[in-house]
């Protein structure tokens, strides 16, 4: 805005010497008299308050930031996603990674009610976002995953499950469900052992495959956007492929459920409802109320000083350019 004022400044001060050029001032005027520079300032102002009402409306300013406390029903759901090189294939577009993100935002829609919580692992396990209710922070967090945020590469799903065990709050075995989201390529541990032992704790272990059973290869992209594969120490491209038999086993050790997804869809009803289904605890959480938009008062007034801008023209009114409100007449004196 203060840069749009100095340039009607400029304007004004050309117009004024380019008047000059043709001759006096007040010789002008009586050349021009249907002329108002005053209507011209005031078109200006008119519409820089539009435009700040404007400004102000996109903007969209809210209220009601009351912190109140709700009492919630639901289970604790915790979603451990495998961020290993590997979940960069693009077998399943636009690669397996993304699309589990994608997915991943959908169930937390459809998780109402229920506490979340978000694991990353790779070479070993992490802890992305605490159980939580509140499902904004587990989208925002959710965004920021990638294949760099794990400092050890590899496959350890086991260590996955282990960390889900310590994150979880409640102490109640009947309402905590783990969303395991790989391809399955485990190297490291005894990931059925380890999902036997967290269902006996009372966790739930669903397994989600990502990936084709006959291999493709995972893409690299140099800083100019070029493709090529990742390749072992002998030169040869590595292929990865999905783990259907593994997953499967410890979907059944953890008393869960096992969807291969694929790019028509990840599937997700089915473990949406087995979590529905089970038996649901009664827990406090603390939410912020939803803030009111106030952006149509200063819409209002935009479209206001807007159509006043239109109505009022640059020239005078034929009508009223002799009347002179101000005028004192000479005869009452």
């Amino acid at each position: 805005m203060p840069i749009l004022i100095v340039w009607f400044i400029i304007v004004l001060k050309q117009r004024k010497n380019a008047l000059k050029r043709f001759g006096e001032t007040h010789l002008i005027k009586v050349l021009m008299p249907d002329v108002s520079t005053l209507r011209y300032k005031w078109k200006f102002i008119l519409s820089t308050l539009a435009l700040t009402f404007l400004i102000l409306a996109v903007a969209n300013p809210q209220i009601g930031s009351k912190l109140q406390e709700v009492k919630r029903k639901g289970v604790e759901v915790i979603i451990a996603l495998d961020v290993s090189n590997s979940m960069l294939a693009e077998d399943i577009k636009p690669n397996r990674l993304d699309a589990a993100k994608h997915a991943i935002s959908k169930l937390i829609d459809n998780l109402s009610g229920n506490n979340i919580g978000l694991i990353v692992f790779a070479g070993d396990a992490y802890t992305q976002l605490p159980v939580t209710s509140d499902y904004s922070a587990a989208k925002m967090f959710l965004s920021a995953i990638n294949t760099n945020i794990v400092p050890v590469q590899g496959t350890a799903i086991g260590k996955a499950i282990e960390q889900a065990e310590k994150s979880f709050k409640t102490d109640d075995s009947k309402n905590k469900a783990l969303i395991i989201i790989t391809d399955g390529e485990n190297h490291e541990d005894d990931a059925v052992k380890i999902a036997e032992e967290a269902h006996k704790k009372g966790i739930i272990v669903n397994t989600i495959g990502l990936g084709s059973q006959k291999g493709t290869p995972i893409p690299v992209y140099d800083r100019f956007g070029r493709k090529d594969y990742r390749k072992d120490k002998d030169g040869n491209i590595i292929m990865t492929k999905l783990n259907e038999k593994l997953l499967a086993d410890i979907a059944r050790a953890g008393g869960g459920s096992f969807i291969v997804a694929d790019n028509s869809g990840f599937g997700l009803k089915k473990i949406v409802e087995n979590i529905e289904s089970m038996d649901k605890q009664e827990f406090d959480s603390k939410i912020y109320s939803d803030y009111e938009s106030r952006f149509q008062y200063f819409a209002g007034l935009a479209i206001f000083f807007l159509i006043l801008e239109l109505i009022v023209l640059e020239r005078k009114n034929k009508h009223f350019k002799h009347i002179n409100i101000f005028k004192v007449n000479k005869d009452l004196q």
